[in-house]
């Protein structure tokens, strides 16, 4: 899993009947900044399912690619980028950050 930030919704004028019950959202990566490096300027955006009630400001935890429509199985759901958690707080221990930085 990967974190990001929410920034913004997604509207669709129609869509699949597997998307009932959701929506989707924009989001942007946390994670250069959780670490207390610079973030990129302009960081690549990704559009993410949302079943949990995710909204703007929000930190979530982002599952991507094939492994995203697992969560769905034994049904389809034609999802690339799926929010599997809101996440209250993010702690990471600084000798471990400056390690990875």
């Amino acid at each position: 899993m990967k974190l990001f930030k929410v920034v913004g919704s997604v509207t669709l004028s129609r869509c699949h009947p597997s998307y009932d019950g959701g929506k989707f959202l924009a989001v942007e990566p946390e994670g250069e900044k959780l670490l207390g490096r610079e973030p990129a300027a302009r960081p690549d955006l990704l559009v993410a399912w949302d079943e949990r009630g995710a909204g703007v400001g929000s930190t979530v935890a982002i599952s991507d690619g094939g492994e995203a429509s697992q969560a769905f199985r034994p049904e389809l759901k034609p999802v690339d980028a799926y929010i599997s958690a809101i996440l209250d707080t993010v702690t990471i221990d600084s000798k471990v950050a400056k390690q990875i930085g």
